[in-house]
């Protein structure tokens, strides 16, 4: 690297709409689903299925539930993403330019990635998709679009991309100690983490893809080298990991799957069947984990602080806390530059 050079760091995250007005949310979801690797049809059927009843239909029941988590300064998503930008940057210092982006919406790709190259600084580009978990619909949607954007230069800079980070030891025990310090692990009977859920089929054709039979079972509560890149897989991995880091006991704790769209069947166990049992069987007072999110967003602080904890007092739970994400904590910060040095 010459004396005078940079590194340019971009972080990316998958986004959030501009403001809870359903004009602003049903804009985000029809980009945001019209992505043809979210929604995997035909690109008319998906156009049809998205533009005129999804969206329209989707758009103010979401709009209703982004003005229950927004905040003075605006989305959750975007405000943590800013303060991890401006700590990173701050940590790194002056021979790395940090910058972040959205995968939909703002701030955009883009105008991020033409900001960082067209001034001649850097000659090194990391990319980092915030996703500790590989997803064709996350972190193979960043990554194509990044790809895309970067071909049309006329100078790409050697460009890196930051790889799933579910099993990273920083990352691990970044999380573990801020749930240790804002949380008494004596004072709850059992530990929920909920991730991200994804269709069955988008895990079948990835499946496929790598030359493995998956049946959605067992083969999931392995880590292998062919089914490394399993969406389920490394989630599983991600609780046993955590398990470790806690030192929670065995029966206290299970792992489950939020945020199902439309008919087809998505990786299970689901969550919200997941606490109706718990609840049912006795359990009083969870403790709930979302490790597929570096940030705190509407699928967190709603679907999880809000509609889970209905549900799980509903059926004879007493409370369902949720734990602070990663958010812009120091751990957070300091863990996630050595994800990028290493």
């Amino acid at each position: 690297m010459s004396t005078n050079s940079k590194t340019g760091i971009l972080l990316v995250n998958l986004g959030t709409p501009d403001s809870p007005a359903t004009a602003d949310v049903r804009k985000y979801l029809v980009e945001f689903l019209n992505d043809k690797r979210v929604i995997d049809i035909p690109a008319l059927q998906r156009k049809l299925l998205v533009n005129f009843i999804i969206a329209p239909t989707r758009a103010p029941k979401s709009a209703a539930q982004y003005k229950e988590v927004w905040t003075k300064e605006g989305s959750p998503l975007l405000i943590y993403g800013q303060k991890l930008k401006d700590k990173l940057q701050k940590h790194l210092g002056d021979n790395y330019i940090v910058e972040l982006a959205m995968r939909y919406q703002k701030p955009s790709l883009k105008v991020a990635i033409d900001k960082l190259t067209g001034n001649g600084e850097i000659e090194k580009l990391i990319i980092v998709p915030l996703y500790p978990h590989y997803a064709s619909s996350s972190t193979g949607s960043t990554v194509e679009k990044v790809m895309e954007l970067l071909k049309a230069k006329e100078i790409i800079p050697h460009t890196t991309i930051v790889g799933p980070f579910f099993n990273n030891a920083s990352y691990i025990d970044a999380f573990a100690k801020i749930i240790q310090r804002q949380n008494n692990i004596a004072d709850y009977d059992h530990f929920l983490f909920s991730y991200h859920g994804l269709p069955e089929r988008h895990i079948m054709k990835g499946s496929a893809q790598c030359g493995m039979d998956c049946n959605l079972g067992d083969c999931c509560n392995k880590l292998t080298a062919k089914n490394f890149n399993c969406y389920r897989a490394e989630c599983f991995e991600t609780t046993r990991l955590f398990v470790k880091a806690l030192n929670l006991k065995e029966g206290t704790y299970s792992s489950a799957f939020q945020s199902r769209l439309g008919l087809d069947p998505w990786i299970k166990p689901y969550t919200d069947k997941t606490i109706e049992e718990l609840a049912k069987k006795g359990v009083k007072k969870i403790l709930a984990f979302s490790p597929a999110f570096v940030a705190d967003c509407l699928e967190t602080l709603f679907e999880i602080r809000i509609e889970y904890n209905h549900l799980f007092q509903k059926h004879g739970g007493t409370h369902l806390h949720l734990a602070e994400s990663l958010n812009d904590n120091d751990e957070w910060v300091k863990a996630l530059a050595e994800i990028i040095a290493n």
